[in-house]
């Protein structure tokens, strides 16, 4: 599989406060936007497949959600996110 739990730890490590923190709004947002990679990637590849296509438009939404979390709750840690990964609106 292309997440593994090693993976995940490394992402929570890398944009969360720790490892095990896999609550942080940062933790989140990176690791949806990994599996948005993935599916992008897949998605160039399988035209056709519409069950990933809703898929990855959910994980858009739901990265969105926090993403203007963020925003409202402190706007500093969410434009060092942006940066970090390469999000823009």
């Amino acid at each position: 599989m292309y997440l593994t739990t090693e993976k995940k730890k490394e992402i929570f490590e890398k944009y969360g406060k720790s490892g095990t923190d896999t609550g942080s709004s940062e933790g989140q947002i990176a690791l949806f936007t990994y599996r948005i990679n993935h599916l992008t990637d897949h998605l160039k590849r399988n035209r056709k497949d519409f069950n990933t296509q809703r898929s990855l438009v959910k994980l858009v939404g739901k990265r969105r959600n926090i993403l203007n979390y963020l925003i409202k709750s402190d706007i500093t840690r969410y434009r060092t996110i942006i940066k970090e990964l390469g999000i823009r609106k």
